[in-house]
């Protein structure tokens, strides 16, 4: 005990030892995870040189980027503990690599992306990793798992900071799916094990940042995984939903009343009754692209043609004498949308009230799955699309029948969404319309694999910003 008390003080007595004793950490952090020759086969292929974190490394890049990623806190703490200082200090060469393991609690994140490991520059922001040495490889890594959808608007002063963490938070727990970092929030959706969710959600909700503003009901989950997704992306943009309003000028501080789900469920309940009669003064608005309440939608709403929520502010101005004196009632798929969706109609002081359904479809669908909204709920991952109830209310693009599973245009030069059922997708008609589907065989017959500009009679023929001429339709679908 008393050696090995010696020791310990002799290794506090260490200095950093600059670079060149970065560098060397790093090289013996490497050479400590090597597979012996004699255990590379039949231990994990005859490939593997190298394991670490239960992963297995043939290349040597392959180690050396997780290692700068996931253990470089480590290393930096270890930086002068080289062979030789770590031998002044009365341990072997072998002990003196050792030291550089990773630590049994969260990890700090740092090296490349510019983190200390302690703070990210602001004290408000903890960049630290969650430790997964007690979860297997398989149980992180599990097909069977789920997507995360949520955001969580507050003041975020280095945005690229907060956005390099969550980066590697996500390549550390194995999740895809994509991530909006903004100096007015964060918005995510990301798809994993369920054990490896379950972590992002205990980090997500210690993180300083976000304290006393994000909470586990902020979460919406559904079924799926990492495989819903092509990759991770994770970026820092000027809003973390895409309005094309600078949030200087409509700030999500200035947002509509939020209504939980059983209060959004009583208040539709209201309106339709009303609605009947032809004497309600409220709106049911669907903040939503026209592809996404083109599968499921609350009875009764107004769903706007657009084909992006950066036309939203438009097609408010647009139609103020619409939203004059009414009660609005707004939905969106989780609510993010809502956000700066209802501070933008309420800064044209034309409505008597703005209301927005808190959590959106995903919260109202959990406690009321038989409820007013009907259809399917759109999601903007590789399923396209969740249920909750059986009804279909959209129709294949071709012959008409009841249909409801999108899948892309098969042109290549458009990314429109179809709507084709299974006969007709085996009689080729896999195109979005008439104009892609002749083009797909053009594009077919050239072979030139050329990316061509999206044009197509879908976009052509639908205004960017509808004007709403009358009500009566949306009273009509009401009844």
């Amino acid at each position: 005990p008393g050696r090995r008390r010696r020791r310990r003080r002799r290794r506090r007595a260490l200095v950093t030892g600059g670079p060149c004793g970065a560098f060397q950490a790093f090289s013996l952090f490497v050479k400590a995870r090597e597979v012996p020759a004699a255990g590379r086969c039949p231990a994990g292929g005859e490939g593997v040189r190298w394991r670490c974190c239960r992963q297995a490394f043939e290349e040597l890049p392959g180690i050396h980027r997780h290692v700068a990623l996931q253990h470089a806190g480590d290393i930096g703490r270890q930086a002068g503990l080289t062979t030789d200082a770590g031998q002044r200090a009365g341990l072997p060469a072998e002990q003196a690599a050792a030291e550089a393991s990773p630590s049994s609690g969260p990890v700090p994140v740092g090296g490349a992306d510019g983190l200390n490991g302690h703070s990210c520059g602001t004290p408000e922001i903890t960049c630290t990793l969650p430790d997964t040495s007690r979860v297997s490889y398989d149980d992180l890594t599990s097909k069977v798992g789920e997507v995360l959808l949520y955001y969580c608007y507050c003041e975020v002063k280095d945005p690229e900071k907060l956005c390099s963490w969550q980066k590697a938070l996500c390549q550390h727990l194995h999740l895809t799916g994509k991530v909006r970092v903004a100096s007015e929030g964060i918005n995510g959706t990301v798809g994993g094990s369920k054990v490896a969710t379950s972590l992002y959600i205990e980090v997500m909700l210690s993180q300083p940042l976000f304290k006393d503003i994000l909470c586990q009901e902020d979460f919406k989950s559904s079924a799926g995984g990492a495989h819903c997704f092509p990759d991770l992306r994770v970026g820092v943009f000027k809003e973390i939903v895409p309005m094309g309003i600078d949030p200087k000028l409509v700030s999500y501080k200035e947002t509509g009343i939020h209504l939980s789900p059983q209060e959004f469920h009583r208040e539709v309940e209201q309106y339709l009754s009303q609605a009947s009669q032809g004497q309600s003064d409220t709106i049911l608005l669907d903040c939503r692209n026209f592809y996404e309440s083109k599968i499921g939608h609350f009875q009764g709403c107004l769903a706007p043609d657009i084909r992006k929520f950066s036309y939203f502010p438009s097609y408010v101005d647009e139609n103020l004498e619409l939203f004059k004196d009414k009660r609005v009632l707004m939905y969106c798929t989780g609510g993010i949308r809502c956000e700066r969706g209802s501070a933008y109609l309420r800064s044209k002081a034309v409505c008597r009230e703005v209301y927005q359904l808190k959590g959106g479809i995903h919260k109202y669908l959990e406690e009321f799955p038989d409820g007013f909204y009907r259809g399917k709920l759109f999601v903007f991952d590789d399923r396209y699309a969740i249920c909750s109830n059986e009804d279909i209310i959209s129709a294949c693009r071709y012959c008409g029948t009841l249909w409801d599973q999108y899948k892309l245009c098969s042109s290549q030069h458009c990314r429109q969404l179809v709507l084709t059922c299974p006969s007709c997708h085996n009689k080729g008609l896999t195109a979005c319309c008439p104009v892609c589907q002749e083009k797909e065989l053009k594009v077919t017959s050239r072979a030139s694999g050329q990316t061509l500009k999206e044009e197509c009679e879908c976009t052509r023929r639908r205004p960017r910003v509808p004007i709403e001429r009358v009500l009566q339709r949306m009273l009509d679908a009401g009844k």
